[in-house]
């Protein structure tokens, strides 16, 4: 991977933005597209107990941690040219036994989520940008 740069950061940055200017209805977007291509999902987030309820507290504020870490991800790699993860973080996933192929559940979650916030914004420069940032993340997260 070359060297991250400030527009892919800049652009990292504004889909996030985006994303924050409805956390309710884009957790609901997020979390629906998850189970729906891995339903088992609903057993690695207690707050799924119920399925995906807009009103739940944990629902929008996980959304919000995940989607701030691939921000911080992005802006990582700008600066450092590497993701590095919280050792708990990676415990966490580690316990759950989350594997590469949930991370891309996930991952194209996430893309289909912000290409709902940002509209007509979206490019694929933009995809190319959170995908590497993702892409970073999860790795550090198998790692730590």
């Amino acid at each position: 991977m070359g060297a991250f740069t400030e527009k892919q950061e800049a652009l990292v940055n504004s889909s996030w933005e985006a994303f924050k200017g409805n956390i309710p209805q884009y957790s609901v977007v997020f979390y629906t597209s998850i189970l729906e291509k891995a339903p088992a999902a609903k057993n690695l987030f207690s707050f799924l107990a119920n399925g995906v309820d807009p009103t739940n507290p944990k629902l929008t504020a996980h959304a919000e941690k995940l989607f701030g870490l691939v921000r911080d991800s992005a802006a990582q790699l700008r600066a450092n040219g590497a993701v590095v993860a919280d050792a708990a973080l990676g415990s966490i996933h580690s316990q759950k036994g989350v594997n590469c192929s949930q991370f891309l559940v996930v991952k194209e979650a996430l893309l289909k989520t912000l290409k709902e916030a940002v509209g007509d914004k979206w490019s694929d420069e933009l995809s190319s940008a959170v995908e590497v940032a993702y892409d970073e993340l999860a790795s550090a997260i198998q790692k730590a």
